[in-house]
């Protein structure tokens, strides 16, 4: 069994640092839960498109199914651990870092230079939502517009959650578009 754990860590390890997320790590647990006998082709191929359905990562879904497939829950743990790894790693060095400059002068100055970065990009983004969202069949959409404004007032006037702001437009869409 610990010889079962470790193989199956050292091969998410090797495939989360390797594979770039998503559909890329497939051939890669394809190769690793075959090789090592976890699973057939067929299996890999039905927990590929569990993986696909279930919330979550692709990868962190796909290790969680070889797994337990492998060596029950505390398998699945331990392939988690191992997908995970270059995350984990990259976060430590990466907060390590941060806590030595945090209170540098010139970290300071770089996120004075970031921040307004992100803010357009974030603007960018909205604005090619806003093209994609309030324009349908090349024109405007009034009805599109009231269910933005009327779910601006419902987050920022009134702090409605968001869950139940969504399953509000997502209703107001079915009425108001069916009757457009």
């Amino acid at each position: 069994m610990l010889e079962t754990l470790l193989t199956l860590l050292w091969s998410f390890v090797k495939i989360g640092f390797t594979s770039f997320g998503g559909l890329s790590m497939i051939p890669l647990i394809s190769h690793e839960v075959v090789s090592n006998g976890w699973m057939n082709l067929s299996e890999v191929s039905d927990i590929v498109a569990i993986a696909e359905m279930t919330p979550g990562p692709l990868g962190l879904n796909c290790a969680t199914f070889a797994g337990i497939h492998a060596a029950g829950m505390v398998g699945a743990v331990t392939a988690n651990l191992g997908v995970l790894m270059p995350t984990l790693t990259l976060t430590a060095v990466a907060a390590a870092f941060f806590q030595k400059v945090q209170k540098s002068h010139r970290m300071e100055e770089i996120l004075t230079g970031v921040r307004p970065v992100c803010i357009g990009l974030l603007l960018g983004v909205v604005a090619s939502f806003c093209q994609t969202n309030y324009v349908v069949n090349s024109a405007v959409s009034p009805q599109a517009i009231v269910i933005g404004l009327l779910d601006a007032v419902l987050l920022f006037k009134w702090k409605v959650s968001v869950p139940k702001v969504i399953l509000l437009s997502a209703v107001l869409g079915l009425f108001l578009f069916r009757l457009g």
